[in-house]
């Protein structure tokens, strides 16, 4: 096994010094591939944060370009960046933060036509999209290719998610079991959302897929993490086991 180089180590120091890591964990962290789906507000944090801890191996999928009303919470782009693919600039701050990372950049839109390809080399996956098809399209794909994911979802100061690990716990689905209609729930144009909330979730989202790869703690398996910015309160709400009838895990 290929040991840290002396660069290495004093990056890595403050995870080396982790009961839970050391440097055991921060060679697995290296030799991990996570796959992040939306390349604004929550994927943002997530894949800073990940290239940070030193996840060898990025996957960042979105179709979108930058635009000057996401730099309010995009924090991986920047004004230079407006009208660039969200994955290169997404790239280029994280080949600025860590050369030890290798980011795979996908522009496209990731739909039922194309997500099952780019699954199996993954180890885990995180939701960072912002609507409720992509939402139940990654939770589908990912519990059929038996794939773990964390779910993230932010909207005006509120925010949430919740982890699936295939064996453990309810998919997305069994709690929410099907999209609301179109128009139902209004998106941030319509109410807004605080920019920091994107930075909490998303960082919260990183740390979950950390904690996967690493084999450390607990997961938000079985439960969903709720934050209310305004009033500064976290909320576990444990969620009922895997539904039977659920159409994508159940029996």
């Amino acid at each position: 096994m290929v040991e840290l180089t002396n660069e290495q180590k004093e990056r890595y120091a403050r995870h080396i010094a982790l009961q839970e890591a050391g440097e055991e964990g921060q060679k697995k962290l290296l030799r991990s591939k996570a796959l992040i789906i939306g390349a604004g507000g929550l994927g943002s944090p997530a894949a800073m944060y990940l290239a940070a801890a030193g996840v060898g191996t990025l996957g960042i999928a979105d179709a979108d370009t930058v635009d000057l009303s996401n730099l309010q919470r995009q924090i991986a782009h920047g004004t230079e960046d407006i009208g660039a693919a969200k994955v290169l600039s997404m790239k280029k701050t994280v080949d600025k933060i860590n050369p030890d990372v290798e980011v795979r950049a996908y522009q496209m839109l990731v739909e039922e036509d194309n997500i099952m390809e780019l699954l199996p080399e993954y180890d885990f996956v995180i939701d960072a999209t912002d609507n409720f098809t992509a939402k139940f399209l990654i939770n589908d794909a990912c519990v059929k290719a038996r794939k773990p994911f964390c779910h993230g979802g932010i909207l005006h100061f509120q925010g949430q998610l919740m982890t699936y690990v295939p064996g453990q716990g309810p998919c997305y689905r069994c709690i929410f079991r099907n999209p609301p209609p179109e128009g139902a729930v209004p998106d941030c144009k319509q109410v807004g959302i605080i920019g920091a909330m994107a930075g909490v979730i998303g960082s919260l989202q990183a740390l979950e897929a950390v904690k996967y790869l690493l084999g450390a703690g607990e997961l938000l398996t079985g439960k969903l993490l709720t934050y209310d910015a305004l009033q500064m309160e976290f909320r576990t709400v444990k969620l009922p086991g895997p539904v039977p009838d659920c159409p994508v895990c159940g029996r």
